[in-house]
């Protein structure tokens, strides 16, 4: 019998961040919570990564994740954006890091294909196919569901990203 753990996923946003948390035991996906952390646009930057920090900081604590796993940015036209999402994902890698948990980042695009089959799926391709795995999944938004998302996409990459580091030790 394959030991149960369970995978916090993140979709780190500076107005909105998606955590989604699901317990994986081989294949079989089960889904455990979701939600959103929100900021307050009206507040300086400093204070909306603060609460990010901390509404992040109360979903570890609360959900006791065993491994985490962020989506990787993306680079857009607009470098200002590019640059306060970048802040907002370190707070998404360094929450769970703090409490000593292991720390993925998938690919928006492997997120995608490992989940739906194709690289470029929409939102809704993705909220249909989280519900497909998980009948019991409910998420309060597009990013809830894609942190459910990127959760599934640990859950199905974790033991070659686990063999990958321990080959880097060996060589």
């Amino acid at each position: 019998m394959t030991a149960s753990i369970r995978i916090l996923g993140i979709d780190p946003g500076l107005r909105r961040t998606g955590w989604g948390l699901i317990a994986a035991s081989g294949n079989r996906l089960t889904f455990l919570g979701s939600g959103t952390v929100i900021s307050d646009n009206r507040k300086p930057l400093a204070d909306r990564l603060r609460q990010l920090h901390d509404g992040l900081q109360a979903v570890v604590a609360d959900s006791a994740p065993d491994e985490a796993a962020v989506e990787l940015t993306f680079v857009n036209k607009d470098a200002g954006a590019t640059l306060k999402l970048g802040q907002a994902r370190g707070i998404a890698l360094l929450v769970p890091a703090l409490n000593g948990l292991d720390v993925s980042e998938y690919a928006p695009n492997l997120v995608k294909k490992t989940v739906v089959g194709t690289g470029h799926a929409d939102k809704d391709q993705i909220r249909m196919m989280v519900k497909v795995l998980m009948p019991r999944a409910t998420f309060n938004s597009d990013d809830a569901a894609d942190a459910l998302a990127i959760a599934v996409c640990h859950a199905q990459h974790r033991g070659a990203r686990a063999i990958a580091r321990i080959a880097e030790g060996l060589t």
